[in-house]
């Protein structure tokens, strides 16, 4: 297209580069506008998943806590026949130490905050200030 001169041939060729140019630059953006929300939507989704799973552990944390405190005031109060109790309390600590692993997982996955693009978006700044920085000075 560029003559020898180093100039376009025409205007209507200079026209169409800048058109595929600026098209296959808004094809980038939208294209690292998916990849972004896709990545901190999968976060999100590991984040509810683990708070799903956090709360089953803490509800049978709980079940398992009453249980424990019942067997154990039936031992203390009415001298109840062996320590069952103990077991009660050993499952209730491991439930309730993986209901706090699930919920800790949960929240690392979770802050990554709304699924906005901020990266496509600055980029988005940046080419916009360039164009309008070069099409002054140009004019």
């Amino acid at each position: 297209m560029p003559a020898e001169n180093g100039q376009p041939d025409s205007v209507a060729a200079a026209l169409a580069e800048i058109s595929e140019s600026l098209t296959k630059l808004v094809q980038d953006e939208i294209a690292l506008a998916k990849a972004e929300i896709a990545q901190k939507l999968s976060s999100i989704m590991r984040g509810a998943a683990a708070v799903a799973a956090g709360a089953v552990f803490g509800v049978f944390a709980v079940i398992f806590m009453l249980s424990t405190l019942a067997w154990g005031l039936d031992a203390i109060l009415v001298g109840g026949v062996g320590n069952v109790f103990l077991g009660f309390l050993i499952v209730f600590g491991v439930l309730l130490v993986l209901a706090l692993i699930t919920f800790l997982f949960a929240w690392r996955k979770l802050k990554v905050g709304a699924p906005i693009p901020s990266m496509a978006i600055d980029e988005a700044k940046k080419i916009q200030a360039t164009v309008t920085t070069k099409g002054s000075v140009g004019q």
